[in-house]
């Protein structure tokens, strides 16, 4: 089943700013970099495990089919009462654990892996140059759809839990062209270049300021950033996690991308997946932080709300 959801939330029906996160864990599962030899390994993809006032999140579910489901057992990670999945965008690397983690934990739990979440515009194809249709979560959503489980598509912020709030498609007033070329779009123009409209962040309001996860920042993270704040108000980043797809960007667009998240007081930043190396050295410097307060993440990196990162062994 596939239900379209145009209105304002849906576990809550609160306007931003009233519900507040107050404890807040988000576990890297998958990303490029392995961490501890004993605790997953890397790949090209994205995955993050969030624990929220005492519930669970799944962001994304990486690349290759058993990655997440493994790394998640290395790290001592029960997923089984996870629920609710968040797909941050339609391609391989974001979407590709989802059947397996499915089919495995419903065995545990029927509900398990249950509920998938994403932007509007997310079965859209994409065309390639010899008239494919490249879209990775259109590939399998028959399936999914056959295990019982639900996309629920979202076209504006949604409130998903207490204060934990899921973007939507992005509005994009800056000129941050994040994605990588060649797939494009129908629309009423004919073919157009696909900038992955459905891109979707989450972010967490709390009492010292706003959390931002995204997958890849296809949106652009300065317009994820400035959309945020019409979300949860004009307060601190207190951190950016997750992939940015920087990892080819110019100098110029890595001062302009670290001067504007300064001006929006960002604290602290876990660099992963497509952010690059490079590109989070360049952000460290331009946001005045240290080896403490930017990283680049590693399979089973995390950060905790008041507590800051924990880096593993080669993320640091």
């Amino acid at each position: 089943m596939v239900v379209l959801l145009a209105g304002p939330a849906v576990f809550a029906a609160e306007p931003p700013g009233v519900h507040h996160v107050h404890a807040l864990k988000v576990t890297v599962l998958v990303t490029n970099l392995a961490g501890d030899p004993h605790e997953g390994d890397g790949e090209w993809g994205f995955s993050a495990l969030v624990e929220v006032d005492g519930r669970k999140i799944l962001y994304d579910t990486g690349s290759s089919p058993e990655m997440a489901l493994r790394n998640a057992k290395a790290m001592k990670i029960d997923l089984s009462d996870v629920e609710d999945v968040i797909l941050s965008h339609n391609h391989y690397d974001h979407v590709g654990g989802l059947i397996a983690l499915r089919r495995e934990l419903s065995k545990i739990n029927p509900r398990a892996m249950s509920r998938v979440h994403v932007g509007a515009h997310v079965f859209e194809p994409r065309w390639d140059a010899s008239g494919e249709d490249r879209n990775g979560l259109k590939l399998i959503k028959a399936d999914y759809l056959a295990t019982g489980g639900t996309f629920v598509v979202h076209d504006k912020p949604t409130e998903l839990l207490p204060g934990v709030w899921l973007t939507g498609p992005v509005p994009r007033p800056n000129d941050e062209k994040n994605w990588s070329p060649g797939l494009s779009l129908d629309s009423k123009q004919g073919r157009i270049e696909d900038n992955v409209p459905e891109d979707s962040a989450l972010v967490f309001d709390t009492d010292t300021g706003m959390v931002i996860l995204t997958g890849c920042a296809h949106a652009g993270i300065v317009n994820i950033a400035e959309y945020a704040r019409t979300i949860a108000g004009k307060k601190p980043i207190v951190a950016v996690i997750g992939g940015l797809h920087l990892f080819s960007a110019t100098d110029q667009t890595l001062a302009w991308t670290g001067a504007k998240l300064k001006s929006y007081g960002v604290q602290s930043f876990l660099g992963a997946h497509c952010t690059g190396i490079e590109a989070v050295f360049r952000l460290r410097e331009s946001l005045g932080l240290t080896r403490k307060t930017a990283i680049v993440s590693a399979a089973g990196s995390s950060f905790t709300l008041g507590q800051g990162f924990e880096p593993r062994r080669l993320a640091q």
